[in-house]
């Protein structure tokens, strides 16, 4: 009845949807999944859990009909209504969202819980009547509200992404003027192994699915090596 994929993924929980129909509680945290798919066949899923992934969208979850409990902590979701796919998760009362961009925005809580009246406790925290009912008087300007802050994010980070100089701060230790950079691992000096370690983990980039992917591909580097 549960499933813990402990292991780098860019597809969530591959065949999943066909070996284990009869899942109730799925674990997926501290992979590299980009995006929430092969779940629409759980009917019986009660809780995934896709924490401390590169999630960038709420999105396939509409045929789990069961599900009870989401949490997406510490990915990247910006596009905050794409939550409205959930509206017909009729049994959904926990959801925690908390170390993604759309967290930070204004009336985050209030939109959601305003768009999903079945949640009864946000990011660890209870949902009154009260705070519900004034989010639900208030979900139309808040809803646009969302909707440009949405924007104005995508916008920023189009614009950190590109960089100075056309530079893409996601390319980490991409492009450095150093010859150790271009020799394999195997051929390193001890003193150009660290200047190259160097360059890559000095280089100041953004936060983004990019640069978590390329700081376990240095990782996993670094292990076959040693």
């Amino acid at each position: 009845k549960q499933w813990y994929q402990r292991r780098v993924a860019i597809t969530a929980g591959e065949n999943i949807d066909k070996w284990c129909r009869d899942l109730k509680i799925l674990y997926l945290q501290s992979n590299l999944i980009d995006k929430i798919e092969n779940v629409g066949k759980l009917k019986q899923l009660e809780y995934l859990n896709l924490a401390l992934n590169n999630v960038t969208k709420v999105e396939n979850l509409e045929k789990c009909e069961c599900l009870r409990k989401l949490d997406l902590t510490v990915n990247f979701i910006a596009e905050l209504t794409s939550i409205e796919s959930l509206k017909g998760n009729e049994f959904l009362q926990e959801m925690y969202m908390t170390g993604n961009p759309c967290a930070k925005f204004e009336n985050y809580r209030e939109y959601v819980i305003a768009t999903l009246p079945q949640i009864q406790r946000l990011d660890g925290i209870d949902v009154t009547n009260t705070e519900r009912l004034e989010a639900i008087q208030s979900l139309k300007s808040i809803r646009e509200s969302i909707l440009f802050q949405q924007e104005d994010y995508f916008i920023q980070q189009q614009k950190t992404k590109e960089g100075k100089g056309g530079r893409w701060y996601t390319d980490i230790g991409a492009e450095t003027d150093s010859t150790s950079s271009t020799k394999p691992i195997s051929e390193l000096s001890p003193e150009e192994l660290k200047q190259r370690n160097d360059e890559f983990w000095k280089t100041p980039v953004e936060n983004t699915p990019e640069t978590r992917k390329a700081i376990h591909k240095k990782l996993e580097e670094d292990k076959a090596a040693i």
